[in-house]
């Protein structure tokens, strides 16, 4: 039995989705927070949640959707970068325009928000006029979010285009934060009101857990996913207040509702939520089935946040507070970095062995390890080793003939003209494949790649970008020291 019930979880988010649709006048405006199509995050915390849920939510409702993707003007002439695929937003806008499109769910528009004529945004348009799809302008309006009589005046809102949609459940996404999501929600609430149509807003998103205890841990793991954006999750006073019910939500949406109240008072006279808890449509909590099972995933995760922070102040990504913030987290779960037992065994390897090592633990427990030489990197030894032992291959097989080896450290160091002619993960799997077109036994050590998914992994230094992304690639939970590899 899986800790989370994900068939649940999608049967009651569509339900209560289709339920606020026919509360607003069958049109409802749904703001997409996080990640829509990948939510590891939320798979490791909650196993059993699939991590492209949201998506496939969405798909059972695919004939009433309609998508809105909106990105900032500034992150388009900016070029700014998502830091988990190493591709400029405006590039994530195109991947999932196309992700979309393979699921047969109609993106509308796309809008670009806080316009001001930025040249790169010309170029950005042509690019979406190629593929079909219209984009629209919004613009800064000085005073929001504060100033409600402008922002909802012809000054404010009536200044952008008006995105006229067609299905009754609009779904408002982005390639990443700060793209505006909300204000082209209000936005277009108040270019609707004004052609006579009442539609409805809510938000969509899966942490922190209304409906769980302020310091549950999968709250407190949310809590060190975002300790970098100084996030803190409390209890929603608005909700006590109305309900004397106790419900968990974030310091930013607490912040923003009383502005929120304001504006949807603004243009329909009243405010449908007596909170921002009300605003949610999260089902999430109604689905766990195995507390234990998610409490130490939660555990594991919150771990992994640290060691990931410790490497982003080694690379000036972040700051030593954040490490800190971290910390006191694992100190209210009651956990330490011992707790994560591939670590020391990675250590002890390493210091054993005097090189670096990486650690990787098998579906069935058992730790295989793989140690840098002149030949591999310690990730592409850690891989081959991990093959071998859920092929039961013996260890002493080779796998990869010299004949193999020898033209990819030429081409390493007489073409790409590389001092390091170690192999790493793609390297590996480049000559793993080469070789399984004559030898059944490499394929099927191959097809074993598939069941490193989910695995923990460590590394006793920082990995290369590209073993780093191999490892990306095959869903492993890597965690790495914050020691460069000299």
């Amino acid at each position: 039995m899986s800790a989370f019930n994900n068939e649940k979880y999608l049967e009651l988010q569509a339900k209560k989705i289709s339920e606020r649709i026919a509360k607003f006048n069958n049109k409802l405006y749904l703001e997409f927070g996080g990640k829509i199509f990948d939510d590891y995050h939320a798979s490791r915390v909650l196993p059993g949640f699939e991590s492209d849920s949201k998506v496939q939510m969405l798909f059972g409702l695919r004939d009433k959707v309609e998508i809105i993707i909106t990105i900032s003007a500034g992150h388009i002439q900016t070029s700014k970068m998502r830091g988990d695929y190493g591709i400029s937003y405006e590039d994530e806008v195109f991947r999932m325009i196309e992700s979309f499109n393979k699921m047969n769910l109609y993106v509308g528009s796309v809008v670009v928000t806080k316009y001001n004529k930025e040249p790169a945004v010309k170029v950005f348009g042509r690019k979406l006029a190629a593929r079909g799809i219209p984009l629209f302008y919004h613009y800064q309006i000085d005073g929001y979010p504060v100033d409600t009589d402008k922002i909802v005046s012809e000054e404010g809102f009536g200044k952008n285009d008006y995105v006229k949609t067609t299905r009754s459940l609009i779904v408002v996404t982005a390639p990443g934060p700060g793209s505006g999501k909300m204000a082209t929600c209000l936005s277009q609430l108040y270019h609707e009101n004004k052609n006579g149509i009442r539609a409805g807003y809510a938000k969509y998103e899966t942490f922190p857990i209304w409906n769980l205890a302020l310091k549950h841990p999968v709250n407190l793991a949310y809590e060190a996913a975002t300790a970098d954006l100084n996030d803190v999750n409390m209890i929603d006073p608005f909700h006590l207040n109305a309900y004397n019910e106790l419900a968990v939500n974030y310091n930013r949406d607490v912040e923003v509702y009383p502005i929120l109240e304001a504006l949807f008072k603004k243009i329909y006279g009243e405010c449908p939520y007596k909170s921002p808890t009300d605003m949610g449509v999260n089902m999430v909590g109604f689905c766990i089935e195995d507390e234990e099972a998610v409490t130490k995933a939660c555990e594991q995760e919150v771990i992994r946040r640290y060691f990931e922070t410790k490497l982003n102040v080694l690379f000036g990504k972040t700051s030593e507070s954040v490490v800190k913030k971290q910390k006191l987290i694992m100190g209210q779960l009651g956990v330490h970095v011992c707790d994560r037992p591939i670590v020391d065994i990675a250590m002890n390897k390493a210091e054993k062995e005097q090189r670096p090592v990486l650690a990787m633990k098998m579906p069935d427990g058992t730790v295989i390890t793989g140690k840098q030489s002149s030949l591999l990197t310690a990730t592409s030894a850690a891989i081959l080793n991990s093959i071998k032992y859920l092929s039961g291959i013996k260890d002493k097989l080779k796998l990869i003939s010299p004949n193999v080896f020898e033209p990819l450290q030429k081409l390493k160091r007489e073409v790409l003209q590389s001092d390091n002619l170690r192999l790493n993960a793609q390297d590996l799997i480049t000559a793993l494949s080469i070789s399984a077109t004559t030898n059944p036994i490499v394929e099927e050590a191959l097809e074993m790649l598939k069941e490193l998914k989910g695995i923990e992994a460590h590394s006793t230094v920082v990995l290369s970008y590209e073993d780093a992304q191999v490892l990306k690639s095959l869903k492993i939970n890597l965690t790495q020291e914050a020691i460069l590899n000299n």
